[in-house]
């Protein structure tokens, strides 16, 4: 389990597309809503439906699939190039850090418009929150951060402390070490190391398909098969989800869970029919946007809310459309303007991603040539 994996640029440039799609959906899964506007009220028909198919099914795999990636790049050049120490510092650099400035950035932010009375009723009480809760929500300690989808790079950085264990299992016992980790992230059996356990499960797949050298084009072939029944699953889930939510029936939160299978081939297979086309092409040149967009779009559709809660309209259609209009159109906005004018702010808030984003392809591309002449 020691060699190198090829990636190729076609690989490198499917993973930074399914970045950016994934991050991008990912915005579809946080835009708020309240009792009254709840998708499962059914008062807006088929958009009601497909704010669930978007929320509660198609992207709820977004986070799977990234620790997934994450996984196999950590492992890519085999275990024995693992050095552990520098692999721990670099991804305290690009994982820890940027979730500590962004989540304190907007634990702040909440206090400061808790204290002028704004924001009152959307998030904890932070001024009367016990060290419990501070810790949880500051820290991610026993609980989510204040800025929710940020849980995703506490875990990964967990996940990252136990790669050698993970890897070591893996190598020794592949099926055993994977079916026990599914039924971990399907059942709900809290672990205290990681607050989603799907993210533990998905992670170890990447660094599977790493140490046995998967080749990731095996399923190109068939992805127009696999892509279209992926989405079939997700419309037939969504449908079940818009019929019994809120609270779901015990095999329908399975099923859920179980997405976790079928998402990370589907996207993948998805993404080898997306890369061939000039938008697929331009997204995966986004570079440091998706990492921006991840780590930026909670904090924006909060503060949209709060602002739409206080004089908005009560058709909340208007509310959805606007909130992810202007997230998706602000953050690249944000992203490109921080990244011209503080180059070095920017490098600290995503983990000196747009350097490593730039080596990337060139790296790629030299093993692909290295790989042909040989």
């Amino acid at each position: 389990m020691t060699d190198i994996v090829n990636v190729t640029a076609n690989v490198s440039s499917r993973i930074n597309l399914m970045r950016i799609v994934l991050i991008s959906g990912i915005i579809f899964v946080h835009i708020p809503f309240d009792a009254n506007s709840s998708p499962f009220n059914g008062d807006y028909g088929l958009f009601d439906w497909f704010r669930v198919f978007l929320r509660e099914s198609l992207f709820r795999v977004g986070v799977p699939c990234l620790s997934a990636i994450s996984g196999y790049l950590l492992f890519r050049h085999g275990t024995v190039k693992i050095d552990y120490a520098k692999t721990v510092r670099r991804k305290t650099k690009t994982v820890l850090l940027p979730f500590l400035l962004w989540n304190s950035a907007f634990f702040l932010l909440v206090l400061i418009l808790q204290r002028v009375g704004v924001g009152d009723g959307f998030m904890p009480d932070i001024s009367n929150a016990s060290p419990r809760t501070l810790s949880a929500l500051l820290f991610a300690i026993n609980g989510t951060p204040i800025n929710l989808p940020l849980y995703f790079l506490r875990d990964l950085f967990v996940c990252i402390l136990l790669s050698p264990l993970l890897a070591i299992l893996i190598s020794r016992f592949p099926l055993p070490t994977l079916a026990g980790l599914l039924l971990l992230a399907v059942l709900p059996i809290p672990l205290g190391i990681v607050l989603r356990n799907s993210i533990l499960f998905s992670f170890s797949f990447g660094i599977y398909l790493s140490l046995y050298r998967v080749d990731l084009t095996i399923i190109d072939r068939y992805a127009a098969v696999i892509g279209s029944t992926f989405i079939a699953l997700t419309a037939l889930l969504a449908t079940a989800a818009y019929l019994t939510g809120p609270d779901f029936p015990l095999w329908l939160d399975i099923g859920r869970k179980l997405m976790v299978i079928v998402g990370i081939p589907g996207f993948w297979a998805l993404s080898a029919i997306f890369i061939r086309s000039r938008i697929g092409q331009s997204l995966a040149e986004t570079g440091s946007l998706s990492f921006w967009i991840f780590c930026a779009h909670y904090p924006l559709l909060f503060c949209l809310w709060v602002l739409w809660s206080r004089g908005g309209s009560e058709t909340y259609p208007i509310f959805y459309l606007l909130a992810a209009a202007i997230t998706l159109m602000a953050l690249p906005l944000t992203n490109g303007v921080t990244r011209s004018n503080l180059p070095s702010f920017h490098n600290l808030l995503t983990g000196s991603r747009t350097r490593r984003h730039a080596e990337a392809p060139a790296t790629a591309n030299r093993r692909q040539a290295t790989s042909k002449q040989r």
